[in-house]
């Protein structure tokens, strides 16, 4: 049996090939051209020696350039490997050296990292808009000319399709490997289950495409009902209301400090939003009151899901044809199981507290070169989600704490062990513990609580920008607090609960 993800574009293109696929400003491109474009990256992609199964990384933000070159990875039967573009230099060479990248696609924004980072991987890399960086380095926009690849590359469900990078709550980051059976099937549900589709569906795209909510359920939801998606490389309130207008948007997907933004923010003008039908709401749990204040000021609800990278990512959503919970995050997908279980993996009664766990088609087939990590998480058959819930009377999961280490900071996952090395590298530090803290923007900050050696001349603002040249823009911390000594227990553990 053969099946790869790209087929959902090539679906498209064959049933509505003059249909806009892709709005950026003015700028607009079809399936046709979509589809196109794709093949010619793939064809650039093998003509340059890579073969099926090599990995590809992708560093570019929210432009079309993103999907052209997403698709064609996919089309030449490689693995795409979607890295943040905020990524420091030594944080590229890692994700390229861990995923065994044999080609960086980085867009000239970032290209000082990317330049840097890929040099250290001894990884070479194609210019995603032919901008900054050498000349002689082949582009997108170039490749998507070559002649195109005939026929998408038979591979298997079981495959490889792209690689999540995620941190744990201790360690390097680890890429979940998710396959082409994994994201075809929960893009394939998006749509005609979660949401209604209709021939004016358009969709706005300012969740990072390089995130797994952003790439599934809107680039690869989108493409795969033949959709249209409108892209804002860099959310704003004003420019939010903008496109919503502007391009009659009629599903918008966002995370909670997305919609805590546009709640508080005065607009420039009145905008029309009348076409808006949807709003979904993910990445991390929205507050109850801010849901309601936000549904109050704009006639739309929101749909609250949930899911992680390594369930790529959706597991659980509020349905319109069931009772929506405000704070829940629903019921589990069509072919998803979720549970409550114990510390000894044993299913717990309705409304105890226990660890969430998944099985179904959108689970991982594992962490790449972890076989210790994939089978701990994966025991029993089931993957630990690491989160604390609930579920109710009527099968709706609600989430009640948090994995116990993670800040979520606008969305992001920030593991403190991460930062926390980074300041133990630093010559002046004796002790560090890392937490979050309340923060009414972005839901949580990152902190540190240091101890310092004496007469160091160290201050919160040199350690601050310390860590900001070797962490990715949201992982640094933003507050610093010296002390003379950090709270532990009888092994010598640091007590971070007595932190916080």
């Amino acid at each position: 049996m053969h099946l790869n993800l790209g087929s959902i574009l090539s679906g498209s293109a064959s049933e509505r090939p003059e249909k806009v696929a892709i709005r950026l400003g003015e700028r607009a491109i079809t399936y046709r051209e979509l589809d196109r474009a794709a093949r010619g990256v793939a064809r650039s992609l093998r003509d340059r020696g890579l073969e099926p199964g090599d990995r590809v990384a992708l560093m570019v933000p929210n432009l079309p350039e993103f999907t052209i070159a997403y698709f064609g990875i996919l089309y030449a039967g490689c693995t795409v490997v979607p890295l943040n573009v905020l990524l420091s230099a030594p944080e590229v060479t890692y994700h390229l050296k861990d995923s065994g990248a044999r080609l960086l696609v980085a867009h000239s924004l970032f290209d000082g990292p990317a330049t840097e980072g890929a040099n250290a991987a001894d990884v070479p890399i194609v210019s995603a808009d032919g901008g900054a960086g050498d000349e002689a380095r082949p582009s997108i926009p170039e490749m998507a000319t070559a002649e195109p690849l005939d026929t998408v590359f038979a591979t298997s469900p079981s495959d490889t399709a792209v690689i999540l990078y995620t941190s744990g709550t201790t360690g390097k980051p680890k890429g979940a490997e998710l396959t082409h059976s994994n994201l075809f099937l929960n893009c394939a549900l998006v749509i005609p289950r979660l949401i209604p589709i209709a021939d004016d569906t358009v969709m706005l795209a300012t969740l990072p495409l390089f995130h797994s909510f952003g790439q599934t359920v809107i680039q690869n939801g989108s493409i795969a009902a033949g959709a249209t998606y409108t892209l804002l490389p860099r959310f704003t309130p004003d420019e939010a209301f903008e496109i919503l207008e502007r391009d009659r948007v009629t599903l918008f997907a966002g995370v909670p400090t997305m919609y805590f933004a546009m709640l508080h923010h005065e607009p420039s003008r009145d905008f029309d939003l009348s076409s808006l039908l949807y709003c979904m709401s993910g990445g991390a749990p929205m507050p109850v009151d801010v849901m309601r204040a936000f549904e109050d000021k704009f006639p739309v609800q929101i749909l609250e899901g949930y899911g992680l990278s390594e369930t790529s990512p959706v597991a659980s959503f509020n349905t319109l044809d069931r009772p929506r919970k405000p704070g829940s995050i629903g019921y589990p997908v069509w072919g998803v199981e979720m549970c409550i279980l114990d510390e000894q993996d044993q299913p717990v009664a309705d409304g105890e507290r226990g660890e969430i766990c998944i099985r179904g088609h959108n689970v991982m087939k594992g962490y790449l070169g972890r076989p210790d990590a994939t089978k701990e998480t994966l025991r029993g058959g089931w993957f630990h989600s690491g989160d604390i819930g609930i579920r109710d009377d009527d099968g709706a999961y609600e989430i009640v704490d948090r994995k116990k280490d993670m800040i979520l900071r606008g969305g992001f996952n920030v593991y403190p062990r991460e930062v926390e090395e980074v300041l133990y590298a630093h010559d002046a530090i004796i002790e560090a513990a890392v937490i979050g803290v309340p923060h009414e923007r972005h839901g949580e900050e990152v902190k540190a609580i240091v101890v310092v050696r004496p007469d160091t001349g160290l201050t919160a603002e040199k350690l601050i920008g310390y860590c900001k040249e070797r962490l990715a823009a949201y992982k640094y911390p933003r507050i610093v607090e010296f002390s003379e000594g950090l709270p532990k227990g009888p092994t010598g553990k640091i007590l971070k609960r007595e932190l916080r």
